[in-house]
């Protein structure tokens, strides 16, 4: 089986991605629920999919702000819905919008998105997934694994050989001791 950096090098969409921020440790709540959002998009679909579509979803919620998708009401899920830009599965615009209130409270609770993994960390890919699906919306087991691989809670998302994997151990991932 092909691995992402077996793929990505040198393709316009996947290799900025695998280059600058697949697998890097991400603390800021935004850029988590964007990748969230966009890890629950990305079910049943391509990366590629996403990756194309990423301007306009950031477009389509607010730039992922937080507050405002959690307020969103029945004429934005309807736009969002009629949004060629973006995945128009109601499931998952539903998602979207409940998680996000999940993470204000989150926040609330524990100060913010990432202080709210940081408790919970380390923890096992099936112990992440009984989390995530007690704590979130459309949150299978490869959307966690994929979410928490990309944004540094789990080892893997690049071979040992490939450049990019030392300069995210340089990062200081929180599954990475040294």
């Amino acid at each position: 089986m092909s691995h992402y950096c077996d793929l990505a090098p040198g393709h316009p969409w996947h290799g900025p991605y695998h280059e600058k921020e697949y697998g890097f440790p991400v603390r800021d709540d935004t850029a988590l629920f964007e990748r969230l959002i966009l890890e629950i998009n990305q079910a049943g679909l391509s990366w590629l999919t996403v990756l194309k579509k990423r301007e306009a979803f950031r477009r389509a919620f607010d730039n992922f702000d937080i507050a405002k998708v959690a307020a969103y009401g029945s004429g934005e899920r309807e736009r969002l819905l009629g949004d060629a830009g973006i995945i128009r599965n109601r499931l998952k615009v539903e998602a979207a919008i409940h998680n996000a209130g999940v993470i204000l409270a989150l926040r609330d609770a524990h100060g913010s998105f990432a202080a709210w993994l940081d408790h919970h960390h380390p923890l096992t890919k099936e112990e992440w997934v009984k989390l995530f699906r007690r704590t979130f919306r459309f949150t299978g087991p490869e959307i966690v694994g994929e979410f928490l691989m990309s944004t540094g809670y789990l080892p893997g998302a690049h071979h040992d050989e490939c450049p990019v994997h030392r300069r995210i151990l340089d990062c200081g991932p929180a599954w990475y001791t040294r």
